[in-house]
């Protein structure tokens, strides 16, 4: 496992986020939910997405052996979640559905919302060239 990220882990994580973050988008659900949900139940995807890709990442990417790289594997962690949200809010906005200086909360929520299944994405891609 390298200790760093490069161009081309950052294109991987962008990539695999952009496709789950696309059909996603585009769905009526995600926006509504966006709008109706609770903050407790945005709060409870966000930390399910961060639990999940900690699962994956510690099993797959980094093969159960964070003892000496725990930093890193924190890093790596926080750089995909990030870049999936950032994925997710770039398809939200070029869908106008991205209000984020009419309704910001809507706009987070949403983001968070399609940012669970993005951010998955997004771990499993950069995950599949790692020895």
């Amino acid at each position: 496992m390298n200790l760093n990220i490069n161009a081309e882990d950052i294109s991987q994580i962008a990539i695999g986020a952009f496709a789950l973050a696309v059909p996603i988008s585009f769905s009526e659900e995600s926006w509504i939910l966006g709008e109706t949900l609770p903050t407790f139940n945005i709060v409870l995807v966000f930390v399910l997405s961060i639990a999940f890709l900690g699962i994956y990442a510690y099993h797959a990417v980094f093969q159960a052996n964070i003892s000496q790289r725990y930093h890193i594997f924190l890093l790596r962690l926080f750089i995909a979640y990030t870049i999936a949200a950032l994925v997710v809010g770039l398809v939200l906005f070029a869908l106008d559905k991205f209000p984020l200086f009419e309704d910001p909360a809507t706009a987070i929520k949403r983001v968070i919302l399609i940012a669970m299944p993005a951010s998955m994405g997004a771990i499993v891609v950069d995950g599949l060239d790692k020895e």
